[in-house]
């Protein structure tokens, strides 16, 4: 019988991935302060290195009071709720207009903003696509 090696991240890898984790939970939090910064993909773009990185700090995640249900329910396929959904676009359409009006007005060129609008529509598309949770009736 054959056994397979699973292969696991060198651990310059598992340090990146570790920041970057950090990087998007801080994100995710500021995101809970500031309107136009998203929560729901911060912390499930933290869940996706943390769990490449540390079985700590994925576990941590995924047992936190307030992020450990979004990381749940989308890697078991739940979704998100229509009102998650809606934040989400919301706060990413604004966000990425009011970005993309400051980056044009100072010169950027503009494929810039094409290329931002293209990256808006793929996100927006990413999140529309995602199953929708739905509550059970109280």
């Amino acid at each position: 019988m054959q056994t397979v090696e699973r292969h696991q991240p060198s651990r310059t890898k598992k340090v990146v991935y570790g920041t970057l984790g950090w990087v998007f939970v801080g994100l995710a939090i500021a995101g809970a302060f500031i309107p136009l910064l998203p929560v729901t993909g911060n912390v499930l773009l933290a869940g996706f290195f943390f769990a490449r990185s540390s079985e700590r700090f994925d576990s941590w995640l995924v047992n936190h009071r307030i992020f450990g249900p979004i990381i749940t329910d989308y890697r078991n396929g739940v979704g998100f709720s229509v009102r998650t959904k809606t934040i989400a676009v919301t706060a990413m359409s604004a966000s990425i207009l009011g970005s993309t009006w400051i980056v044009l007005r100072n010169g950027a060129p503009s494929w810039v903003g094409v290329l931002m609008f293209g990256i808006w529509i793929w996100a927006a598309w990413f999140i529309l696509k995602q199953p929708t949770k739905h509550s059970l009736p109280a």
